[in-house]
């Protein structure tokens, strides 16, 4: 009996990867339009005790960490990582269907925010996490995506299988 995790991953190139990879970066990128034209900078929304939207303009990666790097630099990152990711995906052997969504989201997350530092120099945020008046971070899809994908691939790969299960 085959798990929810076992098999060869669906690649890069199969509909499944490249339909998930283009969906986060259409979903993401159709999000920073809207909070790009209705959501002035600096503007305070709140939707949740936690979660408040709140546009700011990114110069760095996650938590605006690399931020003096510049955006060539970063570009390039993006792209050696994306590239990395490509190679991991292509030759896992394991993981099935969740290792492919794992690798997908990291490939569509990075995509996405590849886009505005291509199109704009920045990444637009505009999700704010935050507990009462701290601020946890500011972030959007892809970065949510850029979470969830390593979330999914580490759930997957260090779970253990189950009691009398044998791999297939």
């Amino acid at each position: 009996m085959r798990s929810w995790h076992s098999g060869k991953p669906a690649g890069p190139l199969s509909a499944f990867g490249a339909a998930l990879v283009a969906a986060v970066v259409v979903v993401d990128q159709l999000s920073k339009a809207v909070a790009d034209t209705r959501l002035p900078p600096g503007e305070a929304i709140d939707l949740l005790p936690i979660l408040t939207l709140y546009r700011v303009n990114n110069t760095g990666i996650a938590f605006s960490f690399l931020a003096g790097l510049g955006p060539g630099l970063l570009i390039g990152l993006t792209i050696a990582i994306s590239a990395i990711v490509i190679v991991l995906w292509a030759r896992a052997r394991d993981g099935g269907l969740f290792a492919a969504a794992g690798f997908a989201l990291i490939l569509g997350g990075a995509i996405g925010n590849l886009v505005d530092r291509l199109r704009l120099g920045y990444v637009i945020d505009f999700l704010l996490l935050h507990l009462g008046d701290r601020t946890l971070f500011v972030f959007n899809l892809a970065d949510a995506a850029l979470t969830l994908g390593p979330a999914l691939l580490l759930l997957v790969y260090l779970w253990p299988a189950a009691p009398g299960s044998s791999p297939s």
